[in-house]
């Protein structure tokens, strides 16, 4: 999938236990698909096991026990899991007292300060024309507006309601959040080593684009600007990659009509949430664009669609994003080849495009993907 692997998290261990969070809707069928992969996989000396436990988060849960993200759920991936996947969540769209979503919760607990949301085209047999895309997204995951801290008032010239929002952006995330960018910027250049130059997507020195707003919003995004700069400015060690800046509007423009123009794209927490959900529809589905929340203890792999509660429980939802984000996270602990044993099973069954679920224009069932997927293993 040319994306990076960053750093061992669990490299010694040789049984690995991960924590399944189904969560809402779909999540509770593709979660159980990733992990019949992940236990399809290897099982030699060299080779992980895993332990599964089923723990619980969500919208729904919150409806039967009044909160959305219990203590037990924090307590085990803490003391009992080396990593975990987490399905969808339904966050309402309208203000429910009491609720707050489980994933953003998850992120900071955890300190899980990057999301990392790789998006690459598989040029299927069936639809050779497709735009070929090789973007991975780096986005800021604990500040900007997802602080939540929201108010509302009367103004008292109007008697009307007025609502405000407080965005947050500090210098200590940002740097950090841009030390993740171009360290999986060198990453990636690394691995397209072994790739022939005629069949890489970038041909050219690795790049990270900076997204932010700072002509209109010059302190807050004029410091994450200068935060994310300073870390190539102030580190030889990144001499050999290009860095450039896209204002945030002209960066959606440019991804639809050149995406090959972007190799890694590095942007604050509400941009990067937007840009990734839209760069989706590059590669045919938010059901094939996988995700990870990572940190520097732990990792949660999580899909990039949402809980679909339209088709949940029809056996139509699109597992290979949450298959993809369970190689996602094996890369991200240590586990490189056997990440590309999973990637390389999904682009084989999206490349002959015969089975594949209606988001990608198919009849296929979740089950019949799933199953094509095992068997490219």
């Amino acid at each position: 999938m040319s994306h990076i692997i960053r750093r061992s998290l669990t490299t010694h261990l040789k049984k690995l236990t991960i924590g399944l969070i189904p969560a809402d809707g779909i999540g509770r069928e593709v979660i159980p698909a990733a992990q019949q992969i992940l236990e399809a996989l290897p099982t030699g000396a060299d080779d992980p096991s895993f332990n599964f436990i089923y723990i619980d988060a969500g919208f729904e849960y919150f409806q039967k026990h009044g909160t959305a993200l219990p203590e037990k759920t924090l307590d085990i991936l803490k003391n009992e899991c080396n990593g975990a996947l987490f399905g969808a969540v339904s966050s309402p769209s309208h203000k429910v007292a009491g609720y707050s979503s489980p994933i953003v919760a998850l992120r900071k607990h955890l300190d899980l300060y990057a999301n990392v949301r790789p998006v690459k085209s598989v040029i299927s047999d069936k639809d050779p024309n497709q735009k070929p895309v090789d973007i991975l997204i780096v986005r800021e995951n604990t500040e900007c507006l997802y602080v939540k801290q929201e108010r509302q008032l009367i103004d008292e010239a109007t008697g009307l309601k007025v609502a405000w929002a407080d965005r947050k952006i500090s210098e200590y995330a940002s740097k950090r959040c841009g030390k993740m960018a171009f360290e999986m910027a060198l990453g990636r250049d690394k691995l397209r080593q072994n790739v022939p130059l005629e069949q890489r997507i970038w041909k050219s020195k690795p790049k990270v684009t900076i997204v932010h707003k700072s002509n209109v919003l010059s302190i807050t995004d004029g410091l994450w600007r200068e935060s994310v700069r300073s870390v190539k400015e102030k580190d030889h060690k990144y001499d050999s990659v290009d860095m450039d800046e896209q204002i945030v509007d002209s960066m959606v423009y440019r991804l639809f009509r050149e995406p090959q123009a972007f190799d890694v794209v590095v942007a604050p927490n509400l941009y990067g949430d937007i840009i990734s959900d839209g760069a989706a529809a590059l590669v045919g589905s938010l059901g094939v664009v996988p995700g990870a929340n990572v940190g520097d203890n732990f990792v949660i792999g999580e899909p990039v669609h949402g809980s679909a509660p339209d088709i949940a429980g029809q056996n139509k939802a699109n597992p290979i994003a949450a298959i993809r984000s369970a190689g996602l996270l094996l890369e991200h602990m240590g586990y490189p080849k056997h990440a590309f044993k999973i990637y390389n099973a999904v682009e084989n069954v999206m490349r002959k495009g015969d089975i594949l679920t209606p988001d990608l224009g198919g009849s296929s069932t979740t089950q019949q993907v799933t199953d094509a997927i095992l068997k490219a293993l």
